[in-house]
């Protein structure tokens, strides 16, 4: 989880909302590094956790990622929890939870619902504080250009 947040850093510093996310392998080799991307890729799909996976996918020739792990700084969203179902990613382990639009375990509960065809494990919590303060860094900083732009 400590890398994931080192890649929410990097976000951060790109000006992209900071969530960082972590692939690995069962063995706990690293797959895939890498961070939300919407605003310099202008693409809306480049959170996280979706770039993460393709990486992986990608790297091993294989888009089944059932015995990987996904660590990721916030709960993942709706489309994100999707995709990995899809890849019949194993786990999941992430942060901070995210009330408004998380799809693992705050707002819907996607990845253990029974109707699905793949249920992923969810670990929730870890970093959480660490993973919402830079998020709230974030939107402060954000709020407070705004305004200083209002001011002009």
């Amino acid at each position: 989880m400590r890398l994931a947040l080192e890649e929410a850093g990097l976000a951060f510093a790109e000006n992209e909302v900071p969530v960082g996310a972590i692939l690995v392998d069962q063995n706990g080799e690293v797959l895939a590094k890498t961070h939300n991307q919407r605003e310099s890729a202008a693409d809306p799909t480049a959170h996280a956790e979706i770039l993460a996976l393709r990486i992986g996918a990608i790297r091993r020739h294989e888009w089944r990622l059932e015995d990987a792990t996904l660590y990721v700084t916030k709960e993942p969203c709706v489309m994100c929890a999707g995709a990995m179902i899809n890849s019949r990613l194993k786990r999941v382990v992430f942060g901070c939870k995210d009330i408004k639009g998380g799809a693992a375990n705050s707002l819907y509960h996607i990845l253990s619902d029974p109707r699905m065809n793949h249920r992923v494990e969810v670990t929730a919590g870890i970093f959480e504080d660490e993973g919402r303060k830079i998020l709230q860094d974030f939107f402060i900083a954000r709020r407070s250009l705004k305004n200083q732009k209002k001011r002009l």
